[in-house]
């Protein structure tokens, strides 16, 4: 049996990366994945991909800053399955400045994406995993929500996803909903490339890492999973840090 045979999870941020690493796994682990994104064309192979490999996969657009669109993506779970059990709030986007360098613009577009979108994204599903008998919702947060961040308008964006998580597990615990977070360090994905391209980023990462590696896609999702599955059952308002050791320091 898999660990999350008949339940319904919707990923934002499905479409590449760590949440496309995601929607592989639940699926293999007997989930029906809804995958969410703005990536049409790399939403839809992901979905094919699924379904090669013997899993149920839907993609659906969905641009998290919309209400319109988190409404739309409930529906079709509901519509399709008659249930909702999980939610990642998987979706965000980096700026790599600091507060001075950074435009009134820049800060709203990241929190729209970063904040807003794990805001409205909680919000929708909530009446959903009610009338389902209860769900987990699992907000990808950062390292950058924990400790201070030199990309100033990043790291406010995932310190709110931190805070948001522990007022959605103490307001909906009664409902056997569960809300946590999880806070990732320096992960092999296209957001961080930047960081990590030349030798010198990925020296001084590995170098600021007790474990003196950096993490795969992979790391993170079993992380997601666990709080995913009914083996956390217990666990809400929590963060789950993969970090290799970083905020340890």
């Amino acid at each position: 049996m898999g660990r999350l045979d008949g339940k319904v999870a919707i990923l934002s941020g499905g479409a590449k990366g760590q949440g496309a690493e995601e929607a592989r796994l639940f699926a293999q682990e007997g989930a029906k994945v809804i995958i969410g994104d703005i990536l049409d064309r790399e939403g839809m192979q992901i979905e094919s991909e699924i379904a090669e490999q013997g899993g149920e996969a839907k993609f659906v657009h969905l641009d998290v800053s919309s209400e319109e669109d988190w409404s739309r993506t409930v529906d079709l779970s509901m519509s399709e399955y008659g249930r909702l059990d999980i939610l990642v709030n998987n979706a965000g986007i980096l700026l790599m400045k600091g507060l001075e360098e950074t435009s009134g613009q820049e800060w709203d577009n990241i929190q729209n994406i970063n904040s807003k979108g794990v805001f409205l994204g909680s919000k929708t599903v909530i009446p959903a995993m009610r009338e389902s008998g209860g769900g987990s919702i699992v907000n990808i947060s950062s390292i950058a929500g924990l400790i201070g961040s030199k990309f100033t308008a990043y790291g406010a964006s995932k310190g709110l996803v931190r805070t948001l998580t522990k007022s959605v597990a103490v307001n909906h615990g009664h409902e056997g909903i569960r809300c946590n977070s999880v806070h990732p360090g320096i992960i092999e994905t296209d957001m961080v490339s930047e960081m990590i391209g030349s030798q010198e980023g990925r020296e001084y990462q590995l170098n600021r890492t007790p474990l003196k590696v950096i993490a795969t896609s992979r790391d993170v999702a079993l992380g997601v999973l666990y709080l995913a599955s009914d083996e956390s059952r217990y666990v809400t308002g929590s963060e789950l840090v993969i970090d290799g050791g970083i905020t340890a320091q």
